[in-house]
């Protein structure tokens, strides 16, 4: 009697500390972004997505550039647009969220721009890239339900993907690349090892999390540095990544190592010289690589922040700092110049008009504002139907979720029909065998 009365007042204790701790960032959040992002999105469509096709240009309307070989770069531009879809269907307003969910699946239908092909469309010489597809085209599955953008994304990391790991005495490793002698790095690992830990999360099949492990393993002995690096030099984009597979393994196995890394990685982006400066996310380049690496680092970010068993100082401090960011950029967009309203490469200052407007920049803006208005919404009102993964029972009564918060059945708990994996009911993670 008396350990079943411990029992329920360190679950007491715990929740309370939860409630707590939310209500502390609650007062964090200064305004609402959700406008901001609506014109921000709406112009990075009308200047830079080909709508008939779904895809996106490097320049406004796709001029004075070659557009064939962006692709990975194609996966964080969509998700973007996957993020208003989410938010315009929370507010009600479903004829814009169709338009975004149309713009989806053409985006599916022309194989995201790629250049080369193979049995799913989406496969390429560039391992880094399939890694980077398939997570979108994981993600496009968990919003959407569809099943389709499941088996691809399934289809391209076991055929794609997995067929040219290799394994020796330091471990199991990817190729960068096809190239003879291409050796593992940071940008292959790290989206790999994220995508690995998602299709464990799906199919709840143990390669996947063998996978995952050893990939992490690979990175924290070979890559990574004790720091809080990811790698050297420090980017942003790899900084995000594998703290989101650090946090997702976290939640899979309830090792604390996982969890205390994943605080580390996303906490250097945005508080550590290298990756920062006068207090912003620092300018990473004008390549379409470089000024894209922010559009990936920040949904991650802000997963972490809306985790409630992520570490409450990390998230305090992310809090802030998204908000300084946005805030930071939204001052220094040219409204007046609407729909050219185009996104700097540091957001600390104006866009330089004398060179063209970059969709990388772009992305990550957009990228940028979307997801703090999804951060602040869900931390002062959780309507948005973004729900926080992991939240407290009573929040989620009723309902089954993805462990990355995706609603999957609402007022029900019946687990029947759905795949194999791992659920959140009742705000308890249950597996399905």
């Amino acid at each position: 009697m008396k350990k079943r009365i411990l029992s329920l007042l360190i679950l007491l204790s715990a929740a309370t500390a939860t409630m707590a701790y939310n209500s502390i960032l609650a007062k964090l959040v200064k305004t609402d972004y959700e406008g901001k992002a609506d014109s921000l999105t709406k112009v990075f469509i009308k200047e830079f997505m080909n709508t008939s096709k779904g895809t996106f240009w490097v320049t406004p309307k796709g001029v004075n550039s070659s557009n064939t070989y962006i692709y990975w770069q194609q996966a964080h531009a969509i998700d973007v647009v996957i993020y208003a879809y989410q938010r315009n269907l929370a507010a009600g307003n479903k004829t814009q969220a169709n338009l975004y969910k149309n713009y989806v699946s053409k985006w599916f239908q022309n194989k995201g721009n790629n250049y080369s092909g193979g049995s799913t469309g989406f496969e390429n010489p560039y391992t880094d890239d399939m890694c980077w597809i398939a997570l979108t085209l994981q993600r496009m599955g968990e919003v959407f339900n569809n099943n389709t953008y499941f088996s691809t994304a399934k289809k391209l990391f076991d055929n794609g993907i997995m067929s040219r790991a290799k394994e020796d005495e330091k471990g199991l490793w990817l190729p960068w690349n096809t190239d003879k002698g291409s050796g593992p790095n940071a940008c292959t690992l790290s989206p790999a090892c994220l995508m690995a830990a998602k299709l464990y999360m799906k199919y709840g099949t143990e390669k996947y999390l063998d996978y995952a492990k050893k990939f992490y393993d690979y990175m924290t002995n070979h890559i990574a540095k004790s720091d809080g690096r990811v790698e050297e030099p420090p980017l942003t984009y790899t900084q995000g990544t594998f703290g989101e597979a650090c946090r997702l393994l976290y939640h899979i196995t309830g090792e604390s190592k996982y969890k205390m890394k994943a605080g580390v990685y996303i906490n250097y982006a945005f508080t550590n010289g290298r990756c920062t400066h006068n207090g912003l996310l620092r300018h990473e380049g004008t390549s379409m690589d470089q000024s894209l690496f922010k559009a990936v680092l920040i949904p991650y970010a802000v997963n972490f922040c809306l985790d409630e068993e992520m570490q409450i100082t990390y998230r305090r401090t992310l809090v802030t700092a998204l908000q300084k960011n946005a805030d930071a950029l939204w001052k220094n967009l040219d409204k007046q110049a609407y729909p050219k309203m185009y996104c700097p490469y540091y957001w600390g200052e104006a866009y330089d008009s004398s060179e063209a407007a970059s969709m990388g920049a772009m992305a990550s803006g957009a990228s940028l504002l979307e997801n703090v208005s999804r951060m602040c919404k869900d931390l002062t009102t959780q309507e948005t139907g973004i729900k926080v993964p992991f939240m407290a029972p009573n929040t989620q009564s009723g309902n089954v979720y993805s462990l990355d918060g995706i609603l999957l059945r609402q007022g029900t708990t019946d687990l029947q029909g759905l795949p194999t994996g791992i659920y959140v009911v009742n705000g308890k993670k249950v597996a399905k065998k």
